[in-house]
């Protein structure tokens, strides 16, 4: 009895030896079963922080190539800008040049108008002058033409370049008058009779008159200073000379009697 009872009391002991092993094993699988989930927690965090981090990366990359691209389109920008601002310098040089001479001409006008003013006084009455020594054809169309010219320049509506243009251009008709034959009608005494005749002018040279029916025939007279009849051995040229004149037959030679040239001197 006593063996047995020794025994089962062995048992007891084996038996809660083993219960210890087994709860110390079972500890043992807790504790590294609690390590791999700390180990895996601590995984999960690096990967989690390694992901936040090359977020912040992919971030800064971003933002740092978009600083670049403002950059080069900034730069671009400038260099866009300093080509400009130098062709507007340029443009302003030349407009300030430009106003400078303005200005300069603007200083002057006052001089080039006290200036030309008596030149064109002097010309139209150099011009006046001359058409009381010329021939007298269209004389009342000319004087006419001189006295318009000194209303002009009385005028103060109108610019000192348009005066002047007036003055020249009187001065080209004059001239055209050298180089040109002209028809026209107009009244004549004659002889103590007024009377309607077409008149031929020649150049600035000859002035020659003849009626409708061609029974008067006549000319200027330079020598003195008057108007006198021509032979009837002149009525054909003169009538030739008219129709030449209207354009009614193609030019041909005429015969007429001019005025004797006079010297430089007058003599």
């Amino acid at each position: 009895m006593k063996r047995c009872k020794y025994s089962s009391r062995q048992m007891t002991g084996a038996a809660s030896a083993v219960i210890a092993v087994v709860v110390v094993a079972a500890g043992s699988v807790f504790a590294q079963t609690s390590s791999v989930d700390q180990v895996l927690q601590a995984d999960m965090r690096r990967l989690q922080l390694a992901q936040e981090s090359q977020e912040r990366i992919n971030q800064v990359v971003e933002g740092t190539r978009s600083l670049a691209d403002d950059y080069r389109a900034i730069n671009k920008e400038i260099d866009g800008l300093k080509v400009y601002n130098r062709l507007m310098t340029a443009q302003t040089n030349g407009q300030q040049a430009t106003l400078d001479d303005i200005a300069l001409s603007m200083e002057q006008v006052d001089v080039i108008n006290r200036q030309i003013f008596p030149l064109m006084e002097r010309m139209i009455d150099a011009l006046e002058q001359s058409i009381g020594l010329d021939i007298p054809f269209l004389m009342e169309e000319r004087t006419n033409r001189i006295s318009d010219l000194g209303d002009i320049m009385e005028r103060s509506d109108v610019s000192v370049a348009e005066k002047f243009r007036k003055v020249m251009e009187a001065y080209q008709i004059e001239m055209d008058y050298g180089t040109t034959n002209e028809w026209y009608t107009e009244s004549l005494n004659v002889d103590g009779a007024v009377r309607e005749y077409n008149m031929l002018r020649v150049g600035r040279v000859g002035l020659y008159f003849q009626s409708d029916d061609t029974t008067i025939t006549g000319w200027w007279n330079a020598e003195s200073g008057a108007y006198e009849l021509l032979g009837s051995e002149y009525r054909n040229e003169v009538r030739k000379g008219i129709r030449v004149a209207r354009q009614l037959i193609a030019p041909e030679l005429i015969l007429l009697p001019f005025p004797a040239p006079e010297s430089a001197g007058g003599a």
